[in-house]
């Protein structure tokens, strides 16, 4: 494959990705309360660390949302949006099998888009689009690119 053309291909998927996780993050931090709420209705985390969660998962969303966006540290970004993906998946799918009739919580805290199957083939997508950051290097268009030049 042409670098230029990889390179393109790794800067797609860093920006969408990483604009995705930011997005994600940005009610959710503003609402932390709501969002210790849907994550309760997934009955999967300690009713002790519920708060926790609701105020790591955001912070951490926005962190390596950001890392990917900017071209920071872009394999380790991509490898914790590519392990988040998947603990998504695992939770909307175990909600799913159990019958749970919940918002996923995923952009807003205030209702939203149900668990369901589409909710799990997107993240299957965004899974997806993490392996090219998290395989090849896009130096070109990177914060750590720039300072080694």
């Amino acid at each position: 494959m042409n670098r230029t053309i990889q390179e393109m291909i790794v800067l797609v998927c860093r920006l969408g990705v990483g604009g995705i996780f930011v997005f994600a993050s940005l009610d959710k931090l503003q609402n932390p309360a709501a969002f210790a709420t849907i994550i309760h209705h997934y009955r999967m985390v300690p009713y002790e660390l519920l708060h926790a969660f609701a105020v790591f998962l955001p912070v951490l969303e926005i962190i390596v949302g950001s890392a990917l966006i900017l071209g920071i540290q872009q394999r380790g970004a991509a490898l914790i949006t590519l392990l988040l993906n998947v603990v998504f998946i695992a939770a909307i799918a175990t909600a799913l099998s159990r019958g749970l009739d919940i918002s996923c919580g995923c952009f807003n805290t205030d209702g939203g888009h149900g668990v369901g199957t589409s909710l799990i083939m997107r993240d299957i997508l965004l899974l997806v689009a993490c392996f090219p950051p998290l395989v090849f290097s896009s130096g070109k268009w990177t914060l750590n690119g720039l300072f080694k030049r």
